[in-house]
């Protein structure tokens, strides 16, 4: 892994510099230092190899969950950040909110009964989109928007579902891990083509 440390606020064109480059920030949980990461090996998710368990299928097709995109990101990140040991520091808040008010980050959001109980975020360019992290209050709301990520990937003809590192988690939703130079052959092929992040698959 190459780490380095951040002697300056993070700001956004930085961050789309790190992510074309294959680094990305993570602050310490105890001194909310910020570091820059390039795992190797790194984790991605292949598209072509997700399947929606029956089980989650068929709580999609109930619609248990209401699900919109970009609509709370604010809300979803600091979600993500209310953990005892977390990465997630006010200045990587901070910079990922200016991401999101540039269209380069986005949310998608898991609703129940008018409250939000589930989410993920993560930093689109070009081709590729980089998830950043997912929470969840209540039984299969992170997965169903996982779920509706996939889709709008796949729907849009994204190339690259990064996911940094892997954990049980993120592995049982399909995440493999690569060297880091078939890593970088795939981030240059993604980052080289411009795709939008749009559904209509809401709802």
């Amino acid at each position: 892994m190459d780490d380095s440390r951040s002697d300056s606020v993070i700001v956004p064109d930085m961050l789309i510099i790190g992510y074309r480059h294959g680094f990305f920030p993570m602050a310490d949980a105890d001194t909310h230092e910020v570091l820059w990461h390039r795992p190797d090996p790194r984790a991605i998710i292949p598209l072509d190899g997700v399947t929606i368990s029956k089980s989650l299928r068929k709580v999609i097709q109930r619609h248990v969950f209401s699900v919109t995109i970009d609509t709370a990101f604010s809300d979803v990140i600091h979600a993500c950040a209310q953990r005892d040991d977390t990465w997630i520091s006010p200045e990587i808040v901070d910079a990922y909110i200016g991401l999101h008010e540039l269209g380069i980050a986005h949310s998608i959001e898991t609703w129940r009964n008018g409250k939000l109980v589930g989410g993920l975020y993560g930093v689109h360019i070009g081709a590729a989109f980089f998830g950043e992290s997912m929470f969840s209050v209540e039984s299969d709301a992170s997965k169903v928007a996982f779920a509706h990520l996939v889709a709008i990937l796949r729907a849009n003809g994204f190339r690259l579902l990064d996911t940094q590192y892997i954990n049980p988690f993120t592995a049982s939703l399909g995440a493999i891990e690569v060297s880091d130079a078939v890593y970088q052959i795939l981030l240059a092929d993604a980052v080289d083509h411009d795709v939008p992040f749009r559904s209509d698959l809401t709802g």
